[in-house]
């Protein structure tokens, strides 16, 4: 099994015809994922390479049955988009899109929370998913991913930073231990879908034996995180939390990335996740070992 996406997930983007959209498009699509379609208004009854395109995301949905949408689209059109998608019935939307006022965020998620119960988005400002040999949507490189193996055990992999998603997967993969699935949530203020939403996935997926976990400064999401970990996560965990030299008062990269009043420092976020019973590294190399001594001794 794997969480969120797997190799039955029917997948358009919306943006196809844009620079980014057709480039990682088509990557996830040489990777096995299942891209039926693009949506890019105006531009309805043509192609890229092969790949239909459809004006609306009603079209794409009615004409391919698509479960999930991959939007590469920019700031502007991008609530609109996930909007979009979420009417015509899309369940799983994944969007990259960086730079959206956390404003037009907030908007978008109530709305989707009040209209649309039934629709989960990823990000944005994330890399995206990836369940290794199954689906791959965002701008994952596939290579870096260990596919997960029938007996196990496979480890679950959740992160607010982009580039360290990637090196958490590769951390992994030169240790061949397989991944269930990576989800990467973003690090913008108003995430689509949380730590807390990955960890009740991976705690209730019989496929993931271990999960580790990439936090960093800002907020309280990692120590809401730590709270349900103590009370409902069973398997063994291992963590890193990104910015401990971060000075206060100041952003650091993402949008969320920011400690202010003695509040979302490394530190405490630390503390909160080994109370938790979570093995917390020093780097993101560390973890990766924590994780793969937990590994052995399943």
């Amino acid at each position: 099994m794997a969480i969120f996406v797997n190799e039955n997930t029917k997948v358009i983007v919306q943006g196809l015809t844009g620079g980014q959209g057709k480039y990682h498009g088509l990557r996830n699509k040489a990777y096995g994922t299942q891209i039926v379609a693009g949506v890019t208004p105006g531009k309805g009854g043509s192609d890229v390479e092969g790949i239909p395109v459809f004006d609306t995301v009603a079209d794409a949905v009615a004409a391919t049955g698509a479960t999930a949408s991959f939007i590469a689209v920019p700031p502007k059109a991008a609530s609109a988009a996930i909007l979009e998608a979420a009417e015509a019935g899309i369940g799983f939307i994944v969007c990259i899109t960086e730079g959206i006022p956390a404003q037009d965020e907030a908007r978008v998620y109530n709305t989707l929370v009040r209209n649309h119960p039934n629709t989960r988005l990823l990000g944005p400002n994330c890399p995206g998913i990836i369940s290794p040999g199954k689906c791959n949507i965002g701008i994952t490189a596939g290579e870096i991913a260990q596919e997960p193996t029938a007996s196990g055990p496979n480890v679950g992999i959740v992160s607010r930073s982009g580039t360290l998603t990637y090196q958490a997967l590769y951390e992994l993969k030169q240790r061949g231990i397989g991944v269930s699935t990576c989800v990467g949530i973003g690090g913008d203020p108003v995430p689509g879908t949380n730590f807390i939403d990955c960890l009740k996935e991976f705690q209730a997926d019989p496929e993931t034996h271990a999960i580790i976990m990439i936090g960093e400064i800002g907020g309280s999401a990692e120590e809401e995180a730590a709270e349900f970990i103590k009370a409902n996560v069973t398997k063994p965990m291992s963590a890193y939390i990104a910015g401990v030299t971060a000075p206060e008062g100041k952003k650091m990269g993402h949008a969320g990335a920011i400690t202010s009043g003695g509040k979302g420092t490394a530190k405490g976020k630390m503390e909160a996740l080994a109370a938790a019973g979570v093995k917390v590294g020093l780097n993101p190399t560390e973890a990766g070992d924590l994780m793969a001594e937990i590994v052995a001794g399943l």
